[in-house]
């Protein structure tokens, strides 16, 4: 949700015909025979203003009958699929089905829920997330939720990146913008599937406008989930430095929580912005989306 509430907070101040998202499929899943791309529906719902803040996933007033049903059938029950977060994944399946590409699909959700803002896949192509640990590879959701993320990740790799091509309109996406904004999402499975494909990370490489990115770590610490954990094992630490070298070559500012402003050694070309990045509540995501939107490099 780092990312989902980020970009709300972008809309609000930069307004939703100035934003487009492009977000992440390396986790996308299969769920009881249904296509589900949940970083996707966490921008929707976060965007349409359906999204649980509370527990930090899914829909707000959710009932879980189909996966309660589907349980006591027999079958999976270990991807929380609610009631009402079932009907898109339908939607999106038989639409995929017939052949619909994940871009045109996403576009057609974002409008019925009134979403504005511009929201696409990184890719249309098949493309997942695989963790290498101790005790084996895993696809990610199954790392993530069926084994809650306790293994330590030795590596990180993309299965399908050597043939995934940029959805329509995020290279163009790109070479538009004035400002390219990096979510203070996890830099390996968040960011990482979108920089996985090649042509993407190679129009960030020669990028016309700046790019910042924003710290997903508050004094070393992820505010939820495994960023802290994986930074400390595959990139030696916790620092803005560490975080930073995450995006070698990409870029050219990146925004620093207060907690972490005397510990910015080691940055190079990379500007330190020090600023408050915990998004509590809709001013603090409003404030952070102001300091990223004014941090354009001199």
């Amino acid at each position: 949700m780092g990312g989902a509430r980020f970009v709300v907070g972008l809309v609000d101040v930069a307004g939703a015909a100035a934003t487009t998202v492009v977000g992440n499929v390396g986790d996308d899943v299969e769920a009881l025979g249904l296509h589900v791309s949940p970083d996707l529906d966490s921008i929707l719902y976060a965007l349409a203003g359906l999204a649980d803040e509370r527990r930090g996933w899914g829909r707000s007033d959710e009932s879980w009958n189909a996966l309660e049903t589907a349980g006591a059938l027999g079958g999976e029950d270990w991807f929380a699929l609610g009631d009402k977060d079932l009907g898109l994944h339908l939607v999106r399946t038989q639409a995929l089905q017939a052949g619909e590409p994940l871009s045109a699909v996403t576009a057609r959700l974002a409008a019925r829920l009134g979403v504005e803002a511009r929201l696409l896949p990184a890719t249309d192509d098949r493309l997942r997330t695989w963790l290498e640990t101790p005790a084996g590879p895993f696809p990610f959701q199954e790392w993530f939720v069926a084994r809650g993320h306790r293994d330590e990740v030795d590596a990180v790799r993309f299965e399908g990146e050597e043939a995934a091509l940029p959805a329509p309109g995020v290279l163009e996406a790109l070479a538009g913008a004035d400002l390219i904004l990096l979510a203070p999402s996890n830099p390996y499975v968040s960011v990482g599937p979108i920089l996985a494909v090649h042509e993407v990370r190679e129009a960030l490489a020669r990028r016309r406008a700046p790019c910042v990115a924003v710290s997903p770590l508050i004094d070393g610490r992820a505010v939820k989930g495994p960023a802290d954990r994986m930074l400390r094992r595959l990139a030696g630490g916790t620092s803005p430095r560490h975080v930073a070298r995450c995006y070698p070559g990409l870029i050219d500012a990146l925004l620093v929580d207060e907690a972490d402003s005397d510990d910015l050694d080691g940055l190079g070309d990379v500007r330190p912005i020090v600023t408050r990045t915990l998004m509590s509540d809709g001013d603090a995501r409003r404030r952070l989306a102001e300091v990223a939107l004014g941090a354009v490099p001199a």
